[in-house]
């Protein structure tokens, strides 16, 4: 059995806003497997959905290069150990001259990309700043009216494709994305398999139990429409205007939305979170002792 960290604890804690020891029994019911532990919460507790990861292995910048006619773009993502260094002016002139070059080039291999000259770049600058840096992926985006947008702080980037349109509604949309994170453009794109997953976790609650099949098919298919509209970029409520839906927005300007891609800073690298062992016994005494 694997050993239940204070780490994974605290992650599970942050993303379910649950108790301590209800985080660890669930971990230990799953040998530390935190996706697994959220599955079965949800299901034996009626969880709403829970917070994504957001442990990252890796600060760094998001950028953007945009074509002048907005018919192709590059989003690129280059980390860095610590956010000094994400601000330092000569990491992110090394950035500029990256997406730069992947623009040119139209260069989405990263490996091919940093060959030669690049390379060299990234192996001075370790050296003169003293922590790793690193690029980790490239997105070329064309066709259409492209445009995105970069939050301030360059840690989202969000590139968007529109058939029709301009470049205005496609920075507004990609505002929007950037905000909102919707994981997909329309319901009927949203995998099968997150679907089906769903569907699972909405039959194993408890105020399904007990119903008649035919009532849990109603109540299920009505929390998974409630899912699709959620988190489908069409269906969301336009950030800059609540009242006016993404697929309104889009359709009133005789547009329609092809494609987004969203790069956050560090998503899907997991880093060992800030030991709270302290907290942890802290609290089990404290409880203990209730």
């Amino acid at each position: 059995m694997a050993a239940i960290s204070a780490s994974m604890v605290k992650e599970l804690r942050e993303r379910t806003g649950l108790g301590l020891l209800e985080c660890k029994k669930a971990l230990a019911e799953t040998d530390g497997d935190v996706e697994l532990a959220i599955e079965n919460l949800r299901k034996a507790s009626g969880l709403k959905a829970a917070k994504k990861a957001d442990r990252t292995a890796a600060d760094g910048v998001v950028a953007i290069k945009v074509a002048d006619d907005n018919s192709r773009a590059v989003i690129l993502e280059v980390n860095s150990e610590t956010d000094f260094v994400a601000r330092d002016a000569n990491f992110l002139a090394f950035v500029d001259s990256v997406i730069s070059k992947a623009f040119a080039d139209n260069q989405t291999d990263v490996a091919a990309l940093m060959q030669g000259e690049l390379e060299s770049a990234r192996e001075a600058l370790v050296q003169k700043i003293g922590e790793n840096i690193s690029v980790r992926r490239v997105s070329v985006v064309e066709g259409g009216v492209v445009d995105g947008y970069v939050h301030s702080n360059n840690r989202i980037a969000v590139v968007t494709q529109l058939e029709g349109g301009n470049s205005e509604l496609a920075r507004d949309v990609s505002m929007h994305v950037a905000a909102v994170n919707p994981q997909v453009v329309k319901p009927e794109d949203m995998p099968a398999e997150l679907v089906e997953k769903e569907q699972d976790i909405i039959k194993a609650q408890p105020d399904m139990a007990g119903k008649p099949a035919e009532i849990v098919e109603k109540m299920m298919q009505g929390r998974i429409n409630k899912y699709l509209k959620e988190n489908s970029l069409l269906e969301q409520p336009f950030v800059k205007n609540p009242e006016l839906s993404v697929g309104k927005l889009v359709q009133q300007a005789g547009a329609s939305v092809n494609s987004f891609v969203r790069y956050e800073v560090g998503e899907g690298i997991a880093v060992e979170a800030v030991d709270f062992a302290e907290e942890v016994a802290a609290q089990v005494k404290a409880s203990s002792k209730g």
